[in-house]
């Protein structure tokens, strides 16, 4: 029996085979719209690159093996990929979501999908009992982000698969602030797994993307339909952009983490910052979840990138924020470069007042997504930041 390929060893040679005609180390990119066709119903596999490339399928192919699923379904950005997963249901259905979950689901969920006769309720997920109330005969899913955009409240995977199986309701993970090197889902039970590949995937702040990896074939099935269907999908090039970058992904993931690690030591112990939120500080109310669940491919805890602090003042935040050099102002995460963004202001702008107050988010709060630079630099240009 062949023994099982490691994760890096998938990442790098699973949908990046050399070519077969030409021997190109670097799959070739196929930049076409439609195919020749033999005659009436005769095909090469392919007819139109909306209901299938190539390029699409290998990347496809590439993250399913992973994640762990059974197939993968690639869209044009995290977005079309979260909207596809609810584009399934119908009228009068309902969904469970994270109260934490990112602002741009949190738009489409209220202000979109809400009107075509979805409900949503937001709970938070870190207490299952609040997930137990709210099922309705009508619940098809639960969907929780763990750790959760940007407070990284990180909820119970394995529990929350025993409750939806009671209840025949699928699981959905958002897995983006993880990515399959730190986290995999369907290992604890999840139905089905969503990634923004702009982020890990991509590593390089260069790409739209977004995935969906199904756990069975019918689920994947409706996915691809859906994709065809729906028609947002990621273009040849940016297929392969991301098959590129995913084969750095492990070391990638792994140094951002380690980096993580040191600078939310450093910050919990600075007088400016009232609170250091990550899942690596015994501190975190689920630190011990953290422990359980994010773990990567070699058996190891893996806490993550991602910081948010909460700083005294709005003031010292702006100070920071003034004097930061190597952490850039801009919405994202999981490039090779350190990112910074004051969510109430910019990735939850559209979250009301009143739900913002109900998880916490302040205007103080800062929330880091760590990159790979050299962590002597990036603790030297925090520390200068600070005033120290």
């Amino acid at each position: 029996m062949a023994k099982k390929k490691k994760f890096e060893t998938i990442a790098i040679h699973t949908g990046n085979e050399p070519d077969a005609v030409t021997g190109s180390i670097s799959p070739s990119i196929h930049l076409t719209s439609t195919y020749v066709q033999d005659g009436i119903g005769k095909n090469k596999g392919y007819d139109y690159s909306r209901g299938g490339n190539p390029t699409r399928a290998r990347l496809e192919r590439n993250i399913a093996a992973l994640e762990g699923g059974c197939d993968a379904i690639a869209f044009a950005s995290g977005m079309a990929a979260t909207t596809a997963l609810f584009q399934g249901l119908k009228k009068g259905n309902h969904v469970i979501v994270s109260r934490n979950v990112y602002g741009g689901t949190y738009r489409m969920a209220t202000q979109v999908l809400k009107h075509h006769g979805i409900e949503f309720d937001f709970v938070d997920t870190t207490n299952i009992e609040n997930i137990k109330q709210k099922i309705k005969p009508d619940t098809k899913w639960v969907f929780i982000e763990t750790p959760t955009n940007p407070m990284l409240e990180i909820t119970d995977i394995q529990a929350v698969s025993a409750i939806c199986n009671e209840s025949n309701i699928k699981l959905a993970v958002d897995n983006t602030f993880m990515s399959s090197y730190g986290q995999r889902p369907l290992d604890y039970g999840a139905d089905c797994v969503m990634h923004s590949s702009t982020k890990f995937i991509s590593g390089h702040s260069d790409v739209l993307g977004g995935v969906l990896v199904a756990k069975d074939e019918a689920l994947a099935e409706r996915f691809h339909f859906i994709q065809k269907s729906g028609g947002a999908v990621p273009s040849p090039f940016d297929s392969w952009l991301l098959l590129r970058s995913v084969k750095t992904m492990s070391m990638r993931v792994q140094k951002a983490s380690d980096n993580a690690m040191v600078l939310a030591k450093y910050f919990e112990s600075h007088d400016s910052i009232t609170k250091t939120i990550y899942p690596g500080l015994a501190s975190h109310p689920q630190y011990d979840i953290a422990r359980k669940q994010q773990i990567n491919p070699h058996g190891e805890i893996l806490f993550g990138s991602m910081i948010s602090v909460v700083f005294d003042s709005k003031r010292n935040l702006d100070s920071f924020l003034s004097k930061i050099k190597l952490f850039s102002l801009a919405e994202s995460l999981g490039g090779v470069e350190s990112l910074m963004s004051v969510p109430y202001f910019m990735t939850h702008a559209d979250v009301p007042k009143d739900v913002k107050a109900e998880m916490n988010l302040v205007p103080e709060l800062l929330r880091l997504a760590v990159g790979v630079e050299h962590i002597e630099d990036l603790l030297s240009d925090i520390e200068g930041a600070l005033g120290n």
